[in-house]
């Protein structure tokens, strides 16, 4: 066999590869854009969200230019909060605001980033990270955008978590206060004065800080 043939053998070989993998990349392709897009809302009505997520998913695995992409990307994020999933949605909804940057959804992608934090406040081993966090991301969506639909719920928010830090750092402040540990007691005290007024626990901040001094003074 001479070079010559082997070389049209060879590149037929060649195309008859590529013609298979188009093949198979079309078969992959069993939807369009509009048909995942519209699947895709449905799960996530009928609360189907895990499914909701594999339609959307799709969209931006093979119509990465398609106008779904970010109803896609939206929708992604919307589903893994209504799965709780918040560090996935946290990561979705900043991807989100990375990419399309002029939405109109931008607002509303911010507080929904703010409610992951939020919805973690109870968590008793990280209420005092995902307070702060949760705080400084309703602080930025009222300066970023200061009319926003969302600022009565973002202040109340806001004052729920403040009210929460207020308590923890009490707590701490009575735990060193019954250890006998007067002055750290009375460091986090004088904290709830200074960094967290009004939030409905200063009252008893101010007592044991009149304790905590009379105790230091003995």
């Amino acid at each position: 066999m001479n070079h010559k043939i082997q070389h049209v053998i060879l590149l037929f070989c060649i195309m008859a590869f590529a013609c298979y993998g188009c093949a198979t990349l079309d078969t992959k392709k069993e939807k369009s854009a509009k048909e995942y897009a519209d699947e895709g809302m449905v799960s996530f009505q009928d609360k189907e969200y895990k499914r909701a997520i594999e339609s959307f998913q799709k969209i931006k695995d093979w119509y990465p230019f398609s106008n779904y992409l970010v109803l896609a990307d939206l929708k992604i994020a919307d589903s893994h909060y209504m799965l709780k999933q918040y560090n996935e949605a946290v990561a979705a909804y900043n991807e989100f605001e990375k990419l399309h940057p002029a939405n109109e959804a931008v607002p509303y992608v911010i507080f929904q980033t703010g409610l992951c934090y939020f919805e973690q406040v109870d968590t008793f081993d990280r209420q005092q990270a995902t307070a702060r966090k949760a705080i400084e991301i309703f602080m930025r969506l009222n300066k970023q955008f200061p009319k926003n639909i969302y600022e009565t719920k973002t202040r109340e928010c806001i004052n729920i978590c403040y009210k929460t830090l207020a308590e923890s750092e009490l707590g701490i402040g009575l735990f060193y206060y019954k250890s006998k540990y007067y002055k750290a007691a009375l460091y986090r005290f004088r904290n709830v004065l200074t960094k967290y007024p009004d939030t409905g626990v200063h009252h008893q901040a101010i007592i044991y800080i009149a304790r905590c001094e009379t105790a230091i003074k003995k």
